[in-house]
């Protein structure tokens, strides 16, 4: 028997569901997000908690691009039952991290989050 591995250091959500990486389902967040419907939401958790894998997850969840092979990422997950998972698929999202941003100076900060904005761009449009 295969035994699953502790997905250390991923943060991938699709890779860790079909890698087959253990995963405690944390989907009915994006009801909670959904039912809630606030305009922002902030996560704040200590460094490890997964607030990237998160949202991660959020990504695939409502991400236009690819939604039919995300919607299969789901479909062993608790929010493929929700009547929520009408949502999947349906937005374009914008999917940055600050998590690497680095710079001694404020504005070498400013400079590299303005060309990881344009990264981010540039593979969205190809």
């Amino acid at each position: 028997m295969r035994t699953k591995a502790v997905p250390m250091g991923l943060e991938d959500f699709e890779r860790i569901i079909n890698e087959d990486y253990y995963y405690v389902d944390k989907t009915m967040l994006i009801e909670e997000l959904l039912i809630n419907r606030a305009l922002v939401t902030v996560f704040t958790r200590p460094r490890r908690f997964g607030k990237t894998l998160n949202m991660s997850m959020i990504r695939y969840f409502f991400d236009i691009k690819n939604k039919e092979e995300n919607r299969k990422v789901f479909e062993i997950l608790k929010i493929y039952n929700s009547e929520y998972m009408s949502e999947q698929g349906k937005y374009p999202v914008i999917f940055i991290s600050l998590k690497d941003l680095k710079g001694d100076t404020w504005g070498k900060c400013f400079e590299n989050l303005k060309k990881q904005c344009i990264k981010f761009l540039i593979n969205m449009n190809s």
